[in-house]
């Protein structure tokens, strides 16, 4: 029998033979009929995904010159699964190293993954590259950290433009900024709320992450042993606030962006910003739009809201329900922020309907754990020699498409282990919707960035009838005291509250930097898939998402926090290269098929 690890050091060795020899015949030949090369930034100074041997063949006709790969290694042991053998390889490019994960079945690549993990010339300044810090020997006129740190502040965005201006201090923009730092690329966040964190801070107070500790930690700064295992969000906007003193972050608080346009000539954006009263001209080459999938406001235009007596609220407005004890109240929507606020309504003591417009994905805590998350990130992964890097990596080494057919499988056991709660559900009316291809919670994050909840209480209170439920019927219009349904019934209500979501990030480049530009970038997150919240055609990858867009020098960094803390690294990279003058070829450009 072959050893798995030589059938690996065979097929690198062929590979790359094939490739210095600039054989695309060759190298098609290692591939299956079913094959998959995903690719982050080492080949196509993209994230791009190339789907059978004809897409890999035209990748690599425009960009091998340029790659110059070469010295394929295996690295570490190798696996078994799914009928193929699978191992991690490292390599060179001309721009630097690299990292990559490839799956044999019967001695042909199923699935490859190339990433650049560093610049050749200009590395993270981590491990071996960190900086000295300190400056050793006397010296006149020498200046110790705390000088040059207050220098950096009082000249950043005054007499000192920075190269990247970040739009959005959350979680998303500090791990971005926090990867420039580590490359000494001069960065600048900007952010409406009065201090760093405030965007959790100022949620409802039963907010937690309904991710676990072991999937949310922050680029270089993990948290502590002790740390909950659901973070609640307090607790997050403490941590966030003292991970921008600890990386040494540039951040403007208590600023809003009002206006941004780009000089094609100068290859630079002029974006003006309100701080705190006082106006400033920005000069970036780059702008990076970091507000958050769940950001911009989203409230149906129902008929009738101006004549409802009651109040109304959107869900980003909501802290807790101690004002609304003993008044009826409805919340429109159903996914995550719905149940935590009818879950919050009814311990304060309110009267509480759901109004369900469409069906949600309802999966338990302990099966998320067990099923979705807890094989890379958990104890018992760490214990396996599973760190969140490793697992970070692994989670990428899977094409969406390939994804997708895995995600049936996985949801069909996620829905066997969580069948009795979801028979409680259906049977007070609760509508579930596991997807239109029953892919389920994973691509429903993908193609939606919603449409689920993760229950932490709120679906046995619905079960129960302690929650009310008004499902399978469409809101008609708002009445003076109350909601009135298409069925001729009406909910009474005292208050409405409307978890109805947010848009997509790209109304923020529509605010900012106009419709045009906004219209040229096309549309933010989705696949492509083809489904109701998820128009096609196919892209493979998530849209416009940590990659070059139609506009040149704009940018979107956000997701959870994994992806924000795992894709900043390339998005760094891929700034970092432009800004030392190196060649930053786009294969593959990501086209504009949607407005919003």
């Amino acid at each position: 029998m072959t050893d798995p690890a030589e059938i690996i050091e065979r097929w690198l060795a062929r590979f790359e033979a094939a490739l210095e020899a600039s054989d695309l015949a060759g190298v098609c030949d290692l591939f299956a009929d079913t094959c998959y090369w995903r690719d982050m930034v080492a080949f196509t100074w993209n994230i791009r995904t190339m789907e059978g041997q004809e897409a890999i063949s035209a990748m690599l006709a425009e960009t091998l010159r340029h790659v110059q790969p070469g010295a394929w290694t295996l690295e570490g042991e190798v696996s078994e699964a799914d009928g193929a053998v699978g191992g991690w390889f490292s390599f060179q490019t001309k721009s630097g190293p690299g990292k990559g994960h490839v799956r044999l079945r019967g001695g042909k690549c199923w699935t490859l993954l190339t990433t650049l993990k560093d610049l050749k010339d200009h590395p993270f300044q981590e491990g071996p590259a960190r900086v000295r810090g300190a400056e050793h020997g006397a010296r006149v006129g020498k200046t110790h950290w705390g000088q040059r740190r207050s220098q950096e502040i009082d000249e950043i965005g005054s007499t000192r433009q920075p190269y990247c201006l970040i739009i959005g201090g959350g979680q998303g923009g500090m791990a971005l900024a926090a990867r420039f730092a580590h490359l000494d690329v001069p960065a600048l966040i900007v952010d409406k709320h009065a201090r760093p964190g405030d965007s959790w801070r100022i949620r409802y107070e039963s907010l937690c992450l309904h991710d676990p500790v072991w999937y949310d930690h922050m680029p270089y700064i993990p948290f502590p042993d002790g740390w909950p295992v659901f973070t609640p969000k307090d607790m997050m906007a403490d941590w966030l606030e003292m991970y921008t003193r600890v990386m040494q972050l540039n951040y403007w608080s208590a600023t809003t962006c009002t206006n941004a346009s780009y000089d094609t000539d100068q290859s630079q954006w002029t974006v003006t910003v309100d701080r705190d009263g006082t106006s400033h001209s920005l000069r970036p080459s780059h702008l990076v739009f970091a507000t958050g999938m769940s950001g911009y406001v989203q409230v149906p235009e129902l008929p009738g809201r101006e004549t409802f007596s009651g109040e109304q609220l959107h869900a980003s407005k909501y802290r807790t329900g101690a004002p609304f004890a003993g008044k009826r109240c409805v919340v429109v929507g159903s996914n995550t922020s719905a149940h935590d606020i009818c879950a919050d309504l009814w311990e304060h003591g309110a009267d509480v309907t759901m109004v369900q417009r469409s069906g949600s994905l309802v999966v338990q805590t302990e099966t998320v754990l067990d099923r979705v998350l807890g094989p890379l990130y958990s104890e018992e992964a760490l214990a396996a020699g599973i760190d969140t890097e490793t697992a970070d990596y692994i989670s990428t080494t899977w094409p969406h498409r390939e994804l997708e057919r895995r995600q049936v499988a996985n949801c069909a056991v996620m829905r066997e282990r969580d069948g009795e709660l979801h028979a409680k559900l259906e049977k007070a009316g609760f509508l579930l919707d596991f997807g239109p291809d029953d892919t389920g919670l994973v691509m429903k994050s993908f193609r939606e960035g919603g449409g689920f909840y993760i229950n932490v209480g709120a679906s046995e209170l619905i079960c129960g009838g302690e929650i009310k439920l008004k499902s399978g019927v469409e809101v008609s219009r708002l009445t003076e005291h109350g909601v009135l349904m298409a069925d001729g019934t009406q909910v009474d209500a005292d208050v409405i509250i409307y978890a109805t979501g947010y848009g997509s990030m790209n109304r923020f480049v529509a605010d900012i930097a106009g419709q045009k530009i906004a219209d040229k970038v096309g549309k933010c997150w989705g696949l492509g898939a083809g489904t109701r919240k998820d128009p096609g055609p196919w892209e493979g990858e998530l849209r416009n998402m940590w990659k070059p867009t139609q506009q040149e020098g704009l940018w979107f960094q956000g997701g959870n926090l994994m992806q924000s803390r795992h894709f900043s690294r390339f998005l760094a990279l891929q700034i970092k290269a432009r800004m030392e003058g190196l060649e930053t070829p786009v294969y593959g450009l990501q086209q504009s098929h949607h407005r919003v």
